[in-house]
């Protein structure tokens, strides 16, 4: 049973904060694999490039990462479900549990002030005890691991802003690699 640290997003695009903390939990946390898992459709309707456009700069992101990270198509696979909108963060967990993984939940620490909000959070953390990465001032559930760290304040928002302007100061934010894969495929573009 490998134990799996899962770290989802919209990766719209994947930056350098989602790199380090990907680093961070490989090397401190008590995981065999990070899977990065973009997500299939946001579930407030946000809009996001084509997901294989997504899947295809997080591989390019988690190379650097070595052999324990990978991407996940978990989110294509409850996506061809019937009746399918957007999944639930339960879904995702159920499936790799049910796949026979032992699996985590990277979350950033903001997240736990908005517990409240999410589809039986209970059974989420049940299932896949937290890896909350940053400070809240909230405590961690039972059974959850609070890191020390704080991700940098590094946003998709703000890098697809910058790439919709033209603007070189993306380049300290967004992996060489993807930078080149959102030029050849005119992503982001105004």
């Amino acid at each position: 049973m490998a134990r799996v640290a899962l770290f989802g997003g919209s990766f719209n695009p994947p930056h350098v904060a989602h790199q380090l903390i990907g680093l961070y939990v490989l090397e401190t946390q008590p995981v065999d694999e990070l899977w990065f898992v973009p997500t299939y459709a946001h579930p407030f309707g946000k809009p996001l490039v084509d997901y294989e456009h997504r899947i295809a700069m997080c591989e390019l992101a988690t190379a650097s990462l070595g052999a324990r990270a990978h991407v996940s198509r978990a989110e294509a696979e409850l996506a061809a479900r019937p009746g399918f909108v957007a999944s639930h963060t339960l879904d995702l967990v159920g499936l790799v549990a049910a796949a026979g993984h032992a699996p985590r939940l990277v979350v950033g620490g903001d997240i736990l002030g908005e517990a409240a909000k999410w589809h039986r959070w209970d059974d989420v953390i049940a299932i896949a005890p937290l890896i909350a990465i940053g400070r809240a001032g909230h405590p961690a559930p039972a059974g959850s691991v609070a890191t020390e760290i704080t991700m940098p304040a590094v946003s998709a928002t703000r890098v697809r802003d910058l790439l919709a302007r033209g603007s070189p100061d993306v380049t300290g934010l967004v992996p060489q690699s993807v930078l080149r894969y959102i030029g050849e495929h005119h992503l982001y573009q105004p």
